[in-house]
This record gives structure tokens, C-alpha cells and sequence, in this order.
């Protein structure tokens, strides 16, 4: 027999009544009835009961035994009685008679308990990572994250991908974060970074001559933790094809994507690629408050400010009359109560604006009569003209914000998310998928104006050079994500591959022609042999698999995440250099005051 096991913990069933056998596992759960043990023993596989009586030969060994002890044990297969067999375990027919022990790994007391569903803090379960990742729920999210990252690699490898691993140490590029520097040895005072994306290795590729290139790639950035970002690292999907349109991407991952949620979507409906719709950035903006909108809310925000121009409803007259300013309306239907409108005004001042203006329609006296404090200042005509193009009813209500987009937009959204789960009108049981195109090339910071890359710096500009002679804030790039319910999950462009295109891209966001040269030597050199057309993108497995699992955290699905302040609790990292390591780097290290 093995030395650790003839059987895991998940194989034996009925067939097996009589047989010896010998399992290994961890102790999950202990219960002493009236002198006889019963155990649980799990692997990774499943659970098996096992059972020690005073006859048995190891008994008094068995009641020294606790929660976590590793062991194997050798013992004879038993049917249950029809009473107490088990219908939600595989193996819930049968049970073991212990007749030997052994004790493979004692566990000390536990900082948290893996049997049960306690909820412990944060901090607990990433300094034991190792205890938290035995519970059934981590088990599950770890082994769809392994499952979901190899269907991606069969169904690319199926579209004619090859995959090609690209360097971990490189140079730093202005990828829109930053960049973790890794000191050289070799070349005291230079440093490597680790790379934020295989942006340009992968079009180095496509240069090579490779036709179609794909990886699951390492990334790293050294950004602001959030619920749905890690801190440091992640893994992308990561993909670029040569002689392609942005459609041509669109067609060639849309599958991929659509295809990994049917298989691991629990039988949620996924929308069929040839329906997801495609979204100017600037539309999304104005009808969703976001770049990444939740299309199961069938909420669509509409510009109202026509209706409020020259309005009794001076705050929104007056404010139309600066430059820039718009009044926003989000359509809130079944939500025509006065409880429910006070409830949300009282959402949008915690979110720190003054208020949102509202009105809803009720029936009095057998006809529709609008109510709220905007319906009596603006009067009915225009109040009427607002629920036309809104297309509200009887029962229905219509929120309202003023100002520069860019600066109410973002509650906005949130309002519209808000609404839309108080009202119940989100799908929860769909995965809704759009493409986001059309992202403005550049942005200017709104205290200095300074002109900067607002998406990915490497794409190419729609109306290229041509475009690029104009204003830049007007300039639109052949660049795209893929958002589903409320989450980017994919992000791309159709690059830059033109030398004179490229340097003046760079140089209205304030790179010179030199720097260019010198930061991207590599890339600048290949352009001038014969670069193709090509483009690409890259899907975020990390959140793909939060979504799968039903999660909004994504270091539930990353095996060793880092905590909120990009800290290892279990490994200890960040850690201090030692004398030595900085002497050999030649680097000193100047506390923080």
C-alpha cells in the first residue's frame, strides 16, 4: 500500500464497503458520542468520516487528536446506517473504522478556525494565508482561478496564439502608474523596473514578424490599493495581433471572454458578443457616469438642461449661464415616492454634494400630477417635457445634478448604481458586457493645464498625424475597454506603429523628441524596419475570477495578496535592507522624517 494514501478523501463510496484502505488528510471536525469518535478528515479533494471505538487498537492515540493535526489513517470501509447517510458528500454512504495512526504534522492553537463560516479581520487571515486558503470557500475560488487560467490558455491556443514569456527586469515606461525600480549591481546608480505591462515587448513581438502573440503575463504597479486592485501585482491575459482593426480585436476575444463565463458563470446569462454594444467613451460619460458602466441597471442618464435654461429654478438658471455647465437627469422608475426621493437626497450629501433636485409623478384625482420642489419651480410645461424625454410615468421619478461634468459625475454614477439597487431593477443574475472606444488621447491637468496621455501612451491617434496638429484635448485614440457589471476587464488599443506619429504624440504631452529616443531606444530603433499594423489588448484575470467567484474583493482570489497598505503580513515585506545588501548596491537610505 502507499505510503500515505490508497484513496483521497473524496474517492470511496458503497463500492467499496469491506475494503482496507488508507487516507491522509486534516483534521476538520471532532465529535466524541457517548465514547465513540467520529472525524472528518479532509484533503483538497472532499471530506470522509471516520469513526474509533475503545475495540480499536489506536483509540487512545485517536482522543489525543485536535483540529488541523495532519494524519493518516489505515481502517475498514463501513456502510452507514440508511438514517445517517449523508446526501451532500460523495462519499457521504460510508464511513472508516480507524485500526491504525499515525500522526504526519501536530498543529499548535489555531489563530483561526478552517471548520465553520467565522468571519475573521483581514490582517488574521493574510498573516495565515495558509490556514485561510484551507477553508472550503478559499479551496474554491484558488481551484477556479487554476481551471478559469487554463481554458484561457486551450481556447487562445485554439484561435492560432502562440504564447512567448517577455523579460520581468526591463527598463521604466510611462505606463500610467508607477513603476517598482529594482537597483542594479552591475551598474551602481542604474536602475531595472519591473514591467507595468508587456506593452512593449509585445509589439517588439509583432515587429519580429510574429503574427499573433498571447501570455499570461505578470504585471506591476505601484498603486493605490482598492477592493478591486492589488497593490503591487497582478496577471493579465495579455495579446497583440498584427495586420488588424480594432474590430478584428474585438472579434478575436470577445469569444474568449463570453466563452469563460458560460463555462464558469454557474449558469448566469452571459450576453452573446455579437450584442455587446460598442460605447463612446464620451456617451458613457453622460449616460452611465462612468468608463465602466453596470448595463444589467437599465438606468441611462440624460442631458436635461434645455428644460432649465430661463427656469424658475434659479440654482440651475444661474448656473447654466457659466460655461461648461450642464444639468444631468437620472431616471428612477417604481421610485415615485417622497421617502424614497428624501432617502436618496440624503445619499447624494453624504457623497459631499449639497443635494439632488428631484420630482416624481403621482395620480391625484385620476390624473398624473408631478410633485417635488422642482416640479413648482419650473411648472408644468417644462416639467412635462422632462418626463416625455424621460419617459416616465405614473409612479416614477427623475433626479437631478448641475455643474461641470467633472465635477458631479462620479456621484452620478454612483447615484445611478444606488437607485438602481434600492428600485431592484439590476439583473443579478447576468453578466452584461460593453465595449467602451473612442477615449480622448489626451487630458490637461485642471490646475496647471499641463497636457498628458490620458489612457495608454502607445496607441494610435484616430486621424493620425493630421490629428495630432489640432487641439489635442479634440484628439480621439483607436483605444478601448471591455466593461461588465461595473468592472474594466479588458483594456487595448490598435498601436502606434508610424516613427513621425509616435514622436509627436509623445511631444504634445511634453516629451521631446530626444527623451523618446532615449526612454523608448528599443522601440524607436524597430519602427524604422518595417513595423506592421498591429493592436491588441489585455483582460484582467485577477478580476475576471472575482466576478466568477461572486466577490467583490479581489484578494479573495489572488493566493498570497498583499493587505491595504501593500504590506506581506506573512512573508514580511516590505522588509529593511541590510548593511551589506545597500553597500554592495551602493545606496544609502534616508529615514523619513
Amino acid at each position: 500500500m502507499h505510503a500515505f494514501r490508497s484513496h483521497t478523501c473524496a474517492d470511496l463510496t458503497a463500492a467499496n464497503v469491506g475494503d482496507t484502505v488508507r487516507l491522509s488528510g486534516w483534521v476538520h471536525r471532532i465529535r466524541d458520542h457517548g465514547g465513540i469518535l467520529f472525524i472528518d478528515l479532509r484533503d483538497h479533494y472532499g471530506v470522509t468520516q471516520v469513526l474509533c471505538d475503545p475495540d480499536s487498537p489506536v483509540f487512545s492515540d485517536m482522543e489525543k487528536v485536535r483540529s488541523e493535526w495532519c494524519i493518516r489513517i489505515d481502517g475498514t470501509v463501513k456502510a452507514r446506517d440508511p438514517e445517517l447517510v449523508n446526501p451532500k458528500l460523495p462519499t457521504g454512504e460510508i464511513e472508516v473504522f480507524v485500526r491504525d495512526l499515525e500522526v504526519l504534522g501536530r498543529a499548535a492553537e489555531l489563530p483561526l478556525m478552517v471548520f465553520g463560516d467565522q468571519e475573521y479581520p483581514e490582517e488574521t487571515r493574510l498573516r495565515y494565508r495558509y490556514l485561510d486558503l484551507r477553508r472550503e470557500a478559499m479551496q474554491r475560488n484558488m481551484t477556479l482561478r487554476s481551471d478559469v487560467v487554463a481554458s484561457i490558455r486551450r481556447r487562445m491556443w485554439d484561435k492560432g496564439f502562440r504564447e512567448f514569456q517577455t523579460p520581468i527586469i526591463t527598463a521604466s515606461s510611462p505606463e500610467g502608474a508607477r513603476d517598482f525600480l529594482v537597483p542594479s549591481r552591475l551598474h551602481p546608480g542604474k536602475f531595472y523596473a519591473l514591467p507595468q505591462a508587456p506593452q512593449q515587448f509585445k509589439q517588439l513581438i509583432m515587429v519580429s514578424g510574429f503574427d499573433k502573440y498571447f501570455q499570461v503575463a505578470p504585471c506591476f504597479r505601484d498603486e493605490d490599493p482598492r477592493a478591486d486592485r492589488s497593490p503591487t501585482d497582478f496577471y493579465q491575459l495579455d495579446m497583440e495581433m498584427s495586420f488588424v482593426t480594432q474590430q478584428d480585436v474585438f472579434d478575436t476575444i470577445s469569444p474568449v471572454i463570453a466563452g469563460i463565463f458560460e463555462e464558469f458563470g454557474g449558469g448566469r446569462k452571459v450576453d452573446a458578443p455579437a450584442t455587446w454594444a460598442q460605447i463612446s467613451y464620451a456617451d458613457s460619460a453622460l449616460w452611465y457616469g462612468t468608463d465602466k458602466p453596470d448595463l444589467r441597471n437599465p438606468i441611462k442618464m440624460q442631458d436635461v438642461s434645455e428644460h432649465f435654461r430661463g427656469s424658475g429654478f434659479a440654482i440651475f438658471a444661474k448656473l447654466l449661464e457659466q460655461d461648461g455647465t450642464e444639468i444631468r437627469a437620472i431616471p428612477a422608475p417604481t421610485g415615485g415616492s417622497r421617502k424614497f426621493c428624501d432617502r436618496m437626497n440624503a445619499f447624494a450629501q453624504k457623497e459631499g454634494l449639497p443635494g439632488m433636485g428631484y420630482i416624481f409623478w403621482r395620480e391625484a384625482n385620476g390624473e398624473m400630477e408631478a410633485a417635488g420642489p422642482l416640479a413648482k419651480n419650473i411648472g408644468p410645461e417644462r416639467t412635462e417635457a422632462i418626463r416625455q424625454q424621460l419617459g416616465l410615468g405614473v409612479g416614477d421619478a427623475a433626479f437631478f445634478l448641475g455643474g461641470k461634468p467633472s465635477a458631479f459625475e462620479r456621484v452620478a454614477g454612483k447615484a445611478r448604481t444606488e437607485i438602481g439597487k434600492e428600485l431592484n431593477l439590476i439583473d443579478e443574475n447576468r453578466f452584461a458586457f460593453a465595449w467602451i472606444v473612442d477615449f480622448p488621447m489626451y487630458e490637461a491637468d485642471e490646475e496647471s493645464g499641463k497636457i498628458d496621455f490620458s489612457h495608454n501612451p502607445f496607441s494610435m491617434p484616430q486621424g493620425g498625424l493630421e490629428a495630432l496638429e489640432a487641439d489635442p484635448l479634440n484628439v480621439l485614440g483607436y483605444q478601448y475597454d471591455l466593461a461588465c457589471n461595473g468592472y474594466e476587464l479588458v483594456s487595448g488599443a490598435i498601436r502606434n506603429h508610424k516613427l513621425d506619429v509616435m514622436i509627436k504624440a509623445f511631444e504634445l504631452a511634453g516629451y521631446g523628441e530626444d527623451e523618446v529616443r532615449k526612454r523608448f531606444g528599443g522601440m524607436v530603433n524597430a519602427f524604422q524596419y518595417g513595423a506592421p499594423p498591429h493592436g491588441g489588448c489585455a483582460a484582467g484575470i485577477d478580476r475576471i475570477v472575482m466576478l466568477l467567484a461572486d466577490t467583490a474583493n479581489i484578494r479573495e482570489v489572488i493566493m498570497f495578496p498583499m493587505n491595504q497598505r501593500a504590506e506581506d503580513l506573512m512573508m514580511n515585506a516590505p522588509s529593511d535592507p541590510t548593511s551589506d545588501q545597500l553597500m554592495e548596491l551602493g545606496l544609502r537610505v534616508i529615514p523619513q522624517e
